[in-house]
């Protein structure tokens, strides 16, 4: 027995059932999806992500230099980058 306002695909399952037929396939509603992306936040823009993986105690050294410093692990990653630059011959870029 089906509760007062029960599900209707149920309601078709269980008829077919009743009469021993195959149940009909339902009817799917298809929503169009939207694709389109969002705009990165203005901070972003122009900018692309680098990432890589790394030991978790990577992360933990990062986040307690940046709040040691008062400063961003991202602030910290452009630093490093930078000396890695000028370490081979390519100068300062990472802002």
């Amino acid at each position: 027995m089906m509760a007062k306002g029960g599900n209707s695909l149920q309601a078709v399952l269980n008829r077919a059932k009743a009469d021993g037929d195959a149940a009909p396939a339902p009817a799917l509603a298809v929503e169009p999806v939207d694709v389109t992306r969002k705009a990165p936040p203005s901070g972003r823009q122009g900018t692309k992500l680098i990432g890589g993986h790394f030991p978790p105690e990577v992360s933990t050294q990062l986040r307690i230099i940046a709040a040691e410093e008062g400063t961003t692990v991202q602030s910290l990653l452009g630093e490093a980058l930078d000396d890695l630059f000028v370490k081979k011959g390519r100068g300062r870029i990472a802002g």
